[in-house]
């Protein structure tokens, strides 16, 4: 048997909200007030302007910060940068001064003994300028007081005239490098005289031990210490050996 198609059942509803017969109100039915709830609660769709603006401003403040954390990382490479290349020079400098420093010793003895005229001494002028533009600056000269950081003392004497230690004599001059000591002055120190002592005062007879009549046991001598009493015994005992007839001779008997 052949199946029949199902016939579609048509459903009327009368929506209306007053009965044509009697006039009253209807109440609303159950499914209609389920769906007018449900319409109710769901949010209003927002229009998307304002979710695209919101995340434009994201993206800028992002952006914003990336630019200025790559700007303050560049500024602190270019000090880098700079504080090592001037380290580099200084360096530099600092070794080829320090090769020349014997022949400034020359030029100084030179200068010292009269030799430095005519042409050496117009090239050893120069060459002194060229090292004042490049930084070197001489010191250690006799009575500056004696700094141990930059001196090297090689003598000691000591002299009435000197408050406090004082270079008395500059075997070799010093040199610096802006604020880098390149070599320390030799020099001669003179030191201070020590303060002497105050004196003793002097002690009258009066203060010493013993003084008020008494004399010392170790000064006293046998006969002293025997007394009267030594001096009897020696002459009893020449009467006892005596000859009768004479003093003491009574007791030979």
């Amino acid at each position: 048997m052949s199946e029949q198609p199902e016939e579609h059942k048509v459903v009327v509803r009368d929506r209306r909200k007053i009965d044509p017969v009697t006039g009253a109100a209807r109440e609303p039915e159950p499914a209609d007030t389920a769906a007018a709830t449900g319409a109710g609660d769901q949010p209003a769709p927002q229009p998307p302007a304002l979710d695209e603006a919101e995340s434009l401003r994201a993206q800028l403040a992002e952006r914003t910060a990336d630019l200025q954390r790559m700007t303050a990382e560049y500024a602190n490479y270019r000090k880098r940068v700079d504080r090592d290349r001037v380290s580099v020079v200084d360096g530099a400098t600092r070794t080829v001064l320090a090769v020349l420093l014997p022949v400034l010793d020359d030029i100084e003895r030179a200068r010292e003994h009269g030799d430095l005229t005519g042409a050496f001494k117009s090239v050893a002028d120069q060459l002194e300028g060229v090292l004042e533009k490049l930084g070197l600056r001489p010191f250690g000269t006799a009575g500056d007081p004696f700094d141990p950081m930059l001196h090297e003392a090689v003598a000691h004497r000591t002299s009435p005239e000197v408050p406090v230690p004082t270079c008395a004599q500059v075997l070799r001059r010093g040199y610096k490098h802006g604020d880098r000591l390149l070599r320390p002055a030799l020099v001669a120190v003179a030191d201070p005289e020590p303060v002497p002592p105050p004196a003793a005062e002097p002690v009258a007879p009066s203060d010493l031990p013993g003084s008020g009549g008494d004399v010392p046991d170790d000064r006293i001598g046998d006969a002293d210490r025997a007394g009267p009493a030594g001096a009897t015994g020696a002459a009893g005992g020449l009467d006892e050996s005596g000859p009768p007839g004479q003093p003491g001779g009574g007791a030979g008997d």
